[in-house]
């Protein structure tokens, strides 16, 4: 089995979801009292908050750093927004950097779709480092059209689901702003930040959504045992 590091805390909350989901996939293959060799670098999510995501790269280079250190054979990053730095990250570290982003797209082709509808923080909606990944899969990516909306996702992410809170009136938000997406064209929902699938889920739906915290963690357990 290949050794994995988890580049976490952001939030922790998402994360226990990735170590869930990791163990869980590596005993569902190996079966018995087999489960992941992993290490989780939890980073402190105010330092981020207080840096600010675009402005905390060498907070997250270096727990990349400090993980490929401990031996791992390839970087996770818990965060679809951490993925702003993934390029620069790449290009410092000696091992591979399982991406969410290309994983997405790769999950989302496998529907033979093409164009989507993102919801996540303000940063991977508004930035093009999130969506310039999945365009360059053929994907045609939808965002919701007001800054109202972008912001209110915004501000749920981080005052509610990042603290584990969940509330059945933002749940009722996002389902209407997804909606809105589906009526510009979308054929699926991509739930763009690791917490988002806490709220809202499949069910809610009825074309398919990509939760990118099981789509991830699914491509990492495929690495683990490749």
């Amino acid at each position: 089995m290949k050794k994995v590091g988890l580049v976490g805390g952001t939030s922790w909350v998402s994360t226990i979801d990735y170590y869930k989901f990791i163990n869980e996939g590596v005993n569902k293959k190996l079966g018995g009292l087999q489960f992941a060799e992993c290490l989780i670098y939890s980073l402190n999510f105010g330092d981020i908050q207080e840096k600010t995501w675009p402005n905390s790269y060498e907070l997250v280079l270096n727990a990349c750093l400090s993980l490929q250190k401990s031996g791992v054979d390839a970087i996770v990053l818990c965060a679809n927004t951490a993925h702003m730095h993934a390029d620069k990250i790449e290009k410092e570290i000696d091992v591979p950097l399982i991406h969410i982003g290309t994983e997405t797209a790769k999950a989302i082709a496998q529907e033979k779709i093409t164009t989507v509808g993102l919801l996540g923080t303000s940063f991977s909606m508004e930035m093009d480092f999130y969506k310039d990944r999945l365009k360059s899969f053929g994907l045609n990516v939808l965002i919701p059209e007001s800054q109202e909306s972008r912001n209110y996702i915004q501000q749920v992410l981080k005052q509610e689901l990042g603290k584990g809170i969940i509330n059945p009136e933002s749940k009722e938000n996002y389902i209407k702003i997804a909606n809105e997406l589906i009526g510009r064209g979308a054929e699926g929902i991509i739930l763009g930040c690791t917490e988002i699938p806490l709220l809202i889920n499949q069910s809610d739906f009825d074309v398919p959504v990509f939760d990118t915290t099981k789509i991830h963690s699914d491509a990492i357990v495929s690495f683990m045992l490749a």
